[in-house]
């Protein structure tokens, strides 16, 4: 099973970035955490990761996620979750199974605005608030819906 992992804007330095929000560990342990979560089964996903600050190249990168036939997707799309219509209509067309994904809790941020989502509607889900371990349960959560 492939699963393609992709972060919006400003996540490239989570672990660094505001850690009272997101925490002091960086991305590169969330495939420890998959492993951790699905055990055995983890064996059988190949994670691959994509991150970017421009909504083009998102975009670019799920359109390129649909012709290789990618199984599922997690998406951290930062910022552009409260914004993009763009990133919606990409995933409306696209149709590849996805899980919404963000390291805090949006739902009890002070910003109104974040407590909105373009891309839910087109998501099989949404995991919140769990710091890193939203990107593994994520990957959970696909691997059941898939199997």
């Amino acid at each position: 099973m492939r699963i393609l992992v992709v972060n919006g804007p400003n996540l490239r330095f989570v672990g660094q970035r505001q850690p009272d929000i997101y925490g002091s560990q960086g991305l590169d342990l969330v495939p420890e955490m998959v492993s951790q979560v699905l055990g055995e089964a983890a064996k059988n996903i190949a994670l691959s990761f994509f991150q970017s600050n421009f909504e083009g190249a998102l975009i670019d990168r799920l359109e390129e996620a649909w012709k290789e036939k990618t199984d599922g997707l997690v998406l951290n799309a930062g910022a552009y979750t409260h914004t993009s219509l763009a990133l919606a209509d990409c995933l409306a067309w696209i149709q590849v199974p996805c899980v919404e994904v963000h390291i805090s809790n949006v739902f009890a941020r002070d910003e109104s605005i974040r407590h909105q989502s373009f891309m839910a509607h087109h998501c099989v889900g949404v995991i919140a608030g769990f710091g890193l371990m939203s990107y593994a349960l994520a990957v959970q959560a696909l691997w059941h819906h898939l199997s």
